[in-house]
Formats: C-alpha cells, sequence, structure tokens
C-alpha cells in the first residue's frame, strides 16, 4: 500500500508543481479562464502559490505524515473550490480540468490515511 500512496502523492505533487507553474507564468489561456469563471487576475500568484505550497507539502509528507494529510486535504479543498468555481460559471465542459486534480488529491488523502506510519 505505502508503494501506491508513493506513486500517487509523487503524480498529485507533480501536476499540482506544473499548475502552480503555469499560474507563476502567467499563460495567456489561464488568464483568459480566469476571467471566463470571473476570478480576478489579482488572484493568479495566490491560486499559484497555494498548488505549489500543496505539491511541496504533499512530497515533504512522505516523510511527516501529518503534512502530508494537511497538503492533501488542503488540495481537495482548494479543487472543491474550483470545481463550485467552474459550475458558477456555467462552463461545464471545464470540470473535466479541475476534476483529476480532485481525484487525486483525494486518492493522496485517503491512501496517507489508510497506509501504515
Amino acid at each position: 500500500m505505502f508503494t501506491a500512496y508513493v506513486i500517487v502523492t509523487l503524480l498529485t505533487a507533480a501536476l499540482n508543481a506544473w499548475a502552480g507553474y503555469v499560474d507563476f507564468a502567467r499563460a495567456e489561456w489561464v488568464i483568459a479562464n480566469m476571467t471566463r469563471y470571473g476570478i480576478p487576475q489579482s488572484w493568479l500568484f495566490t491560486l499559484g502559490f497555494l498548488k505549489a505550497l500543496g505539491a511541496v507539502g504533499l512530497v515533504l509528507g512522505l516523510g511527516v505524515p501529518s503534512i502530508g494529510v494537511a497538503a492533501a486535504l488542503s488540495l481537495v479543498l482548494y479543487f472543491i473550490g474550483a470545481i463550485v468555481t467552474v459550475v458558477r460559471a456555467q462552463w461545464y465542459s471545464h470540470l473535466r480540468y479541475p476534476i483529476p486534480f480532485l481525484l487525486l488529491a483525494s486518492a493522496s488523502l485517503v491512501l496517507r490515511l489508510i497506509t501504515p506510519d
């Protein structure tokens, strides 16, 4: 079970680190999506920072379980918020973007909780 936890957690961390980078780079498609969702561009750095911090927390959580739980739970809440934002904007075709992130963060959380220390 520990191997599955490590693989899922590293994948989740890598994808969130990439997503944070894309936010920091201010990719045009990200800015266009944020505008469509009704999110101010001034939030872009903060949102990218939260994703990057979650990625770092997941990696640290491999050695310190409480940090891993906190990071995974934070990412679950973050992506629930992202899904709510997409639904509120009524851009349902974009649900395919935050849902995999939510599922991976949820899997990281569950696997961390059921994996013995």
